[in-house]
Order: structure tokens, then C-alpha cells, then sequence
């Protein structure tokens, strides 16, 4: 497995990628982690104390190409069968370095991104990495169906694996709504997601802004961190709500967290099929997201979440209102999407990984199983 870094920074792509080479089968493969940039926080702990083989490249930058030597090194030496990489960065240097050394079977995974604008990316895509490697993986339908029209990736090598929920550690039973000084009984709608330009946070404001005309006692929270932190801020003090939102900052204990949602939230612009969304379902919170990406492949509308459209804050605030003021609603709507959790457990994710290397393997007339 390769990845950019495996650290408390990471998000729900390196935490899959971990998790899956944590926990496929030792008996069936020899596994290695390889993170570009580095290993440390409590993931890095957690995957030492999983007894999994380690290599953290430490590369400083996206031009300190110096380290991917080593990984080179590492291939030949070591003779890896499968080079599976996730994400962009590591999907490019790891099919061409792969291809270079000699790598039987190179398999690169992308978590999404918009498919919109940057020309290069989308030569490199579909150009380079979809024709370096032996299989594209999509984690939703959409996803595969842009990769094949709009990055021209050959359909025969893209393959849909689904993500899958990975519980995170317990919170040890705190009270964000206390912390937050947020009264019982008062609606509380949540997200969860880092501060970046993808989740248009802005839109999900806005659409807090109109709803509390008519709902003057919902809070909305805004849990995370990251570059659009200070805008975000700026938004909901010029919608005149900046009392009502609240920023708890970056938080582990995501239990403890959507303990105090009485409604979960995403407005992005675009996903795959995104961490958050399987953590509502487990949690048994009521979800309204915006139609973008992968989202269709696990919130059915009207039975396990409401999906409307993408930059539409009337539309936002019209589905959260009805929430709201709908307990029974709520309810059938987080009870039906927990039914649905078998489909987007860890072991389903194993066992995909797990057969589509058990394919490529006899495809490729290999017996062994060195997996980095």
C-alpha cells in the first residue's frame, strides 16, 4: 500500500488505505505501508502496534523527488508483486516508478476529486496512470463513469471498490452540546469535515442563515479545521448567525460529536463516497447531503437521507427545516440507512481488495503475494 502520509492530518482516504493493510490477510499476503511523506500520530501508532511493515519515505514537498528512490530500492529488492497506491500523487509515482521496476501488477485508487478544470491532471489521469496501471480503482459509479468520459481512462481497467466506515476510538463519553454551552432539546445540525474550498461551507451558512428566520433556536456546528477556517467564520458573522455557529475546532472523538447532531449536513461541491457519510449511517443520524459524486451509491433519497442540489441553499435549508420539525422523519430516515451499513463495512472493503488482487494475480500467472 502506498499513500501520501499516515498521520492525525490524514483523511478518510489514508485512513482506508491504513486500515485495509492492517487488516487483509497476513497468512494470504505480505504486506507493506508506504507513506511518501511520513508516519507518526496515533495512526502511525496504531498500525506499529498491528505489527504491519513500515516505510515513510519523509519526502518534504511535491518537488523532493530525491526519497522515491528509496521506494525504488524497495520495489526491486524486495521484489513486490502488487503496488497498490491511493490518491493522486501517490497513484502517479507509484505506477510510474512500478512500471520502471518492474512491478507485475499496479494498482492505482483515487478518492475523488470535482473532474473539472486542470487540463493536466486529466492527461496524467488518463494518459499516464490509467495506462501505467493494471487497474484504476473508482470507489463509487460515478467516479468510474468520469474517469472513462472525461479522463478517457480505457473502461476495461477501472473497477468500482466502494469505501467503507472505519470506527474511530471512543471519546471516552463527553458532551459536546455542554461544552458548546448548547441547552438540551435545542436542534442541532452538524458537519464534520476539514475547512477546504470542496465542501462549500460557505453554502451550508447560508442555507443555516434562512432557516433560522424561521428556526431561531437551531445551532449549527462546524466541526474541523483548515484553510477556509477564518472565512468560514467571516460568512456566518455577515449572515448575522455567528452566535448560533459554532467551530469546536479538529476533534478524534467523532462519537462524542455526533452524539450532540440532531442532523448531519454536507453541502460539497463534490466527493466520492466520503467517511462522513457511513459515520451518520452507524451513528444513526439523519443526513441531508448534496447530490454530488458517489453520494447516490449509499444515501437512496427520501428513505436514507435527502440529497439536494449542489450550491442551492434554499433547497438546503428547505430539507433541513423539514428535519427539523419532523421527529418521526428523522427517525425512519437514520434507522433505514443503519440497515444499510453491511454494504460499507471494513470486511466488505477486505474482501473487494482482497479478490481483485486473488484476480489480478492469476491474470498475471503469479503465486506469491508481496503487497506494498
Amino acid at each position: 500500500m502506498m499513500v501520501d502520509e499516515v498521520s492525525d492530518r490524514a483523511g478518510g482516504a489514508e485512513r482506508l488505505a491504513a486500515r485495509l493493510a492492517a487488516e487483509l490477510s497476513r497468512e494470504r499476503y505480505d504486506i507493506t505501508l508506504c507513506a511518501t511523506r511520513g508516519i507518526d500520530g496515533s495512526l502511525g501508532e496504531e498500525l506499529d502496534a498491528a505489527d504491519l511493515r513500515l516505510l515513510a519515505l519523509e519526502r518534504t514537498g511535491r518537488f523532493d523527488l530525491v526519497p522515491l528512490a528509496r521506494l525504488a530500492r524497495f520495489l526491486r529488492s524486495e521484489r513486490i508483486d502488487i503496488l497498490h497506491a491511493h490518491k493522486f500523487g501517490s497513484n502517479f509515482w507509484g505506477t510510474l516508478i512500478g512500471r520502471l521496476c518492474r512491478v507485475p501488477i499496479l494498482i492505482a485508487h483515487e478518492h475523488t476529486w470535482s473532474y473539472e478544470g486542470n487540463p493536466l491532471r486529466k492527461f496524467l489521469d488518463g494518459r499516464v496512470i490509467g495506462r501505467l496501471a493494471t487497474r484504476f480503482v473508482a470507489v463509487s459509479s460515478a467516479d468510474r463513469k468520469r474517469m472513462i468520459e472525461i479522463e478517457h481512462v480505457p473502461a476495461e481497467k477501472v473497477t468500482v471498490i466502494p469505501t467503507a466506515f472505519i470506527p474511530r476510538p471512543s471519546g471516552g463519553g463527553g458532551d459536546l452540546r455542554a461544552e458548546l454551552g448548547i441547552p438540551d432539546g435545542v436542534p442541532v445540525i452538524g458537519t464534520v469535515a476539514r475547512l477546504r474550498p470542496q465542501k462549500a461551507l460557505t453554502v451550508l451558512i447560508e442555507a443555516f442563515a434562512e432557516l433560522a428566520g424561521s428556526h431561531p433556536s437551531c445551532r449549527l456546528v462546524i466541526v474541523g479545521d483548515g484553510e477556509c477556517r477564518g472565512k468560514l467564520e467571516m460568512a456566518a458573522q455577515s449572515a448575522g448567525v455567528l452566535e448560533r455557529v459554532h467551530f469546536p475546532g479538529q476533534r478524534t472523538d467523532i462519537d462524542t460529536v455526533l452524539e450532540a447532531f440532531d442532523i448531519a449536513a454536507m453541502s460539497s461541491d463534490f466527493e466520492g463516497l466520503p467517511l462522513f457519510v457511513f459515520e451518520c449511517m452507524a451513528h444513526r443520524v439523519p443526513l441531508v447531503a448534496t447530490d454530488v459524486g458517489g453520494l447516490r451509491d449509499a444515501v437512496d433519497n427520501g428513505r436514507t437521507g435527502v440529497l439536494v442540489p449542489p450550491r442551492d441553499p434554499a433547497a438546503l435549508a428547505e430539507a433541513l427545516g423539514r428535519l427539523v420539525d419532523d421527529d418521526e422523519l428523522r427517525r425512519g430516515l437514520a434507522e433505514a440507512a443503519a440497515e444499510r451499513m453491511g454494504d460499507f463495512t471494513m470486511e466488505r472493503a477486505v474482501q473487494r481488495v482482497g479478490e481483485l488482487y486473488d484476480r489480478l494475480l492469476s491474470e498475471a500467472g503469479r503465486g506469491s503475494t508481496r503487497v506494498s
